[in-house]
C-alpha cells in the first residue's frame, strides 16, 4: 500500500458542504503525524488465522504444531517489504498412538490388536482393558501440559474409565489378558459420565515430561462400558503435547495479493556442478514457503553432501523449507543424512497454507493400501477437509521420462488423492519439467482429476524424454529453474521460473474443484 504522503478523502458531500470538506482535510494533515501516514496500517494488526503442522515421524508419531498466519486480504506488502508481525502463541504438538489394543477377561488368550476400536469394561461383567502406546519425540523442555485425548464411539458411559500408566514392552499384535503388562501408577486421572461422538480428555502431565516412550491402560471399576476408536479407525487415540513457545513452527507464508507463495524443485545439489546454486539464487529473489522433492543432494545423500553441496546453496533457505526424501537420499541407510540435516523432519507429514490443505509424503517406503503411511493419509484427509489439497513426494506416478517414466507403485495414494478431489500433485525423479493436464485414477484427461508437475530441474543433470503420454500438455529437459506456485484461496497460479542461462517459461491458472 503506498500512501507516498498523501490522504486521498472520500466523500458524498454536495457543493454545499464544500468548506466543511476543507475543515475536515486540514483538520488531518494537522493532527496525524508523517510516519503514520506513510505507514501501511496492516503492519500494525495483521488479520490472523491457525496454521496446523500434521508431522508423521519415522515411527509413525503425528506432530500438530499450532502458528499463526497473516491472511489479511487488504493490500499486502510486495517482496521486498517487511511482512506484517504476529505474536505466537502456545503450541502443541499432537502425537497419534503408535500401538493400541484392547484385552478381555473373557477371552485371556485372544489378541485384539487389529480391531478399529477399543473397549473398557468392568463391574459385574468380564473386565475388558484397552492398552495405548505413544513414542514422544522432538520434546525436550518446556512442557507445559500433556492430554490424552479418546473419541468415543458408540457407547456412553456415566461413569467414564481411568487411565493408568503401564510398562511399555507389549506388541499389539500380541498383547492378550494373561500377557498383558502391569500398571506402575495408580490412576493419573479420571472422567465423570463419557457421551458418545464426542472426545474425552485425561491429564497425563505429572507422566509426560520430555521424550520417550509412554504406555497407558484405560480400566473402568462399573459394568457402565464405553467404546473409542482405536489407531485402526477414523479418530485414533492422541497424545497432545503443550509447551511454550520456542519450537520452530512452519514459517508464516509470505502473501502475495491473493495468495502465498509455494516455490521449489527437486533432483538438486551435486558438488560436481553450480546448476544448484543457479536455483538457490532464484530462492534468494523468490518468498515463500519453499518444497523440496526429494534427492536432495547427489550421490548418495551422506551428511558430508549435505554439509557440502545442499547447505551452500539452498541451504540458505533451510528455515523455510518443507523437504521430502528421495531415493538417492536413501542411499545412506534410513536417509540418516536427510533426517540428520532437516532436524529430524518426519518421514511423511501434512500441514496448512494460505488455506490449503498440503501433504508431504515419503515415496522411498510403504505406499501400500495398508501401511502405516496411507492409514495416516486417509486418516487426515478424513480429518481435514478442505477445498484445495496439494500433495508432494518424490517418484511420480505419471511420467513421459525415459529414465524412469510411470511407477504403479503410487496408484493406491493417486486414487485416493483423486477421490478426495485434490488439486495439485508435485514430484520429482525425471530430471525434466513435465506439466500434466487434471488426470483421473488412470491417468485419463479429467476436469475433476489431478494435476501432476514433474519438476526434477533443480540442478542435477537431465534426462531425456521418452513415450510422450496422452495428457502431457508441456515438456522441457533443457532449462534448469524453480516452480513457483500462488495459492489462493480457491484456486491457483503456475509459474517456471528459468535459472540464468536457461530460456524455457510457463504459466497459467486453475481453480479448485
Amino acid at each position: 500500500m503506498n500512501f507516498s504522503g498523501k490522504w486521498l478523502v472520500h466523500t458524498k458531500m454536495g457543493k454545499a458542504k464544500s468548506a466543511l470538506r476543507m475543515i475536515l482535510i486540514l483538520f488531518l494533515i494537522i493532527t496525524v503525524s508523517p510516519l503514520t501516514a506513510c505507514t501501511p496500517p496492516i503492519s500494525t494488526e495483521p488479520l490472523t488465522s491457525t496454521a496446523i503442522i500434521s508431522t508423521t515421524t519415522p515411527e509413525s508419531n503425528t506432530a500438530t504444531v499450532s502458528m499463526p498466519v497473516v491472511t489479511s486480504t487488504v493490500e499486502t506488502p510486495t517482496p521486498s517489504a517487511t511482512p506484517a508481525s504476529t505474536q505466537a502463541s502456545d503450541s502443541s504438538f499432537t502425537f497419534i498412538a503408535d500401538a493400541d489394543a484392547q484385552v478381555s477377561e473373557a477371552d485371556p488368550s485372544k489378541n485384539y490388536g487389529d480391531t478399529t476400536y477399543l473397549q473398557v469394561d468392568g463391574g459385574d461383567d468380564p473386565d475388558v482393558e484397552s492398552f495405548i502406546r505413544f513414542k514422544v519425540t522432538g520434546i525436550s523442555e518446556g512442557i507445559q501440559s500433556a492430554r490424552l485425548r479418546f473419541y468415543n464411539t458408540t457407547n456412553a458411559s456415566k461413569h467414564g474409565p481411568s487411565v493408568y500408566a503401564t510398562d511399555p514392552s507389549w506388541s499389539e499384535s500380541e498383547i492378550t489378558w494373561e500377557s498383558r503388562p502391569s500398571r506402575v501408577s495408580g490412576p493419573l486421572d479420571s472422567v465423570g459420565s463419557v457421551n458418545t461422538d464426542t472426545w474425552v480428555e485425561y491429564d497425563v502431565t505429572s507422566l509426560v515430561s520430555a521424550d520417550g516412550t509412554f504406555s497407558f491402560v484405560l480400566a473402568i471399576d462399573s459394568s457402565d462400558a464405553a467404546t473409542f476408536s482405536s489407531r485402526q479407525g477414523s479418530q485414533p487415540p492422541q497424545l497432545v503435547i503443550t509447551f511454550g513457545s520456542g519450537l520452530t513452527p512452519t514459517p508464516t507464508p509470505m502473501l502475495t495479493d491473493e495468495g502465498v507463495i509455494f516455490v521449489g524443485a527437486g533432483d538438486i545439489s551435486d558438488c560436481g556442478n553450480d546448476n544448484d546454486e543457479l536455483t538457490a539464487q532464484l530462492l534468494d529473489a523468490i518468498p515463500g514457503t519453499v518444497f523440496t522433492t526429494g534427492d536432495n543432494v547427489y550421490n548418495s545423500g551422506t551428511s558430508e553432501q549435505f554439509a557440502n553441496c545442499y547447505e551452500p546453496t539452498w541451504g540458505r533457505h533451510k528455515d523455510r523449507t518443507r523437504p521430502v526424501p528421495g531415493n538417492h537420499d536413501y542411499r545412506t541407510e534410513g536417509a540418516a543424512g536427510y533426517f540428520q540435516y532437516f532436524n529430524n523432519v518426519p518421514s511423511y507429514y501434512a500441514y496448512d497454507l494460505g488455506g490449503w490443505r498440503i501433504y508431504a509424503l515419503n515415496s522411498e517406503i510403504d505406499v501400500s493400501e495398508t501401511s502405516e503411511q496411507v492409514i495416516w493419509l486417509q486418516s487426515d484427509l478424513a480429518a481435514n477437509p478442505r477445498q484445495c489439497v496439494l500433495a508432494y513426494w518424490h517418484q511420480p506416478r505419471w511420467s513421459s521420462g525415459d529414465n524412469h517414466g510411470s511407477d504403479r507403485k503410487y496408484q493406491t495414494v493417486w486414487q485416493i488423492f483423486y477421490e478426495a478431489s485434490a488439486e495439485l500433485v508435485l514430484n520429482g525423479h525425471e530430471h525434466s519439467y513435465e506439466r500434466f493436464a487434471p488426470m483421473n485414477a488412470a491417468g485419463e484427461i479429467d476436469p475433476l482429476g489431478l494435476r501432476e508437475f514433474v519438476v526434477g530441474m533443480g540442478g542435477r543433470d537431465h534426462y531425456d524424454f521418452g513415450t510422450i503420454l496422452p495428457a502431457s500438455e508441456v515438456q522441457d529437459n533443457t532449462s534448469y529453474g524453480v516452480l513457483k506456485l500462488v495459492l489462493r484461496p480457491t484456486g491457483y497460479d503456475w509459474e517456471f521460473v528459468p535459472a540464468a542461462g536457461s530460456t524455457f517459461t510457463d504459466s497459467g491458472s486453475a481453480d479448485c474443484h
